[in-house]
């Protein structure tokens, strides 16, 4: 199971929020590279990056940062926040995202994102599946349709979709754990899927069991940023696993 970091950004800062409102705002640090550095320098190889700004204005922002992360370290960055174009898709791209997270735009412009799964493949197009109640939530989490998830994601598993990120927003930067059950649910009933879990992670002890379940891969943000998970025992996690 691949451990991968988040960071999150507001005007160019490492911010968190909970439960994607963005009137809890915490700044973390003034330089992402800097953090992105730290979890290099861990053995950690993943990188989850959200431009928030990008997920408010329907466009992407926040892609200097992006490029300064991905020239000035090895890792591999998804990149995702208010991509909604093809010309979105082009810089996150140029400025050196490995692979993308389209959430909002699956839903309301299904024809695009599907187009951006058969131009560049699988291994790049990531669906985001965040949902509240089990129902998928769009533009910066801001709205909620009348999708449900499962359904939602067995959709694009026919259209060729591989990976899925699913953040239950509940569960959201409130280190309360994640949503297991949710998880069990999805991988039961979609078989041969990649699922990376996100939201709510607390403890080391929740990424064994993730690991079981049988996710891919977990983001983890705001236990990080609050010392609950150290680094080191990250490290350690990716060495013995």
């Amino acid at each position: 199971m691949r451990i991968i970091p988040a960071i999150d950004i507001i005007n160019g800062q490492c911010v968190r929020l909970t439960k994607g409102n963005y009137d809890t705002k915490k700044v973390y640090n003034e330089d992402p590279l800097e953090v992105a550095k730290a979890f290099e320098d861990a053995g950690i190889q993943y990188l989850h990056v959200v431009d928030l700004d990008g997920a408010k204005a329907n466009q992407i922002v926040n892609y200097k940062t992006l490029e300064a992360i991905a020239s000035k370290t090895n890792l591999k960055i998804d990149f995702g926040g208010g991509l909604k174009s093809n010309k979105d898709l082009e810089i996150a791209f140029e400025c050196g995202a490995d692979q993308i997270t389209g959430g909002s735009i699956a839903v309301k412009n299904p024809e695009v994102f599907e187009s951006w799964i058969t131009k560049y493949g699988a291994e790049k197009i990531i669906l985001g599946a965040d949902c509240n109640n089990k129902k998928i939530a769009i533009s910066g989490w801001q709205e909620e349709s009348d999708l449900e998830v499962i359904p939602f994601i067995n959709s694009y598993k026919l259209k060729g979709i591989s990976y899925i990120i699913c953040t239950d927003i509940s569960k959201d930067g409130m280190l309360e754990g994640p949503s297991f059950k949710l998880y069990r649910q999805i991988l039961n009933e979609i078989k041969s899927i990649n699922l990376i879990a996100s939201g709510g992670i607390s403890k080391f002890d929740e990424l064994p069991k993730l690991r079981e379940m049988g996710c891919e891969g977990v983001i983890i943000g705001k236990a990080i940023y609050e010392n609950r998970i150290s680094l080191k025992a990250l490290e350690q996690f990716i060495i013995k696993n």
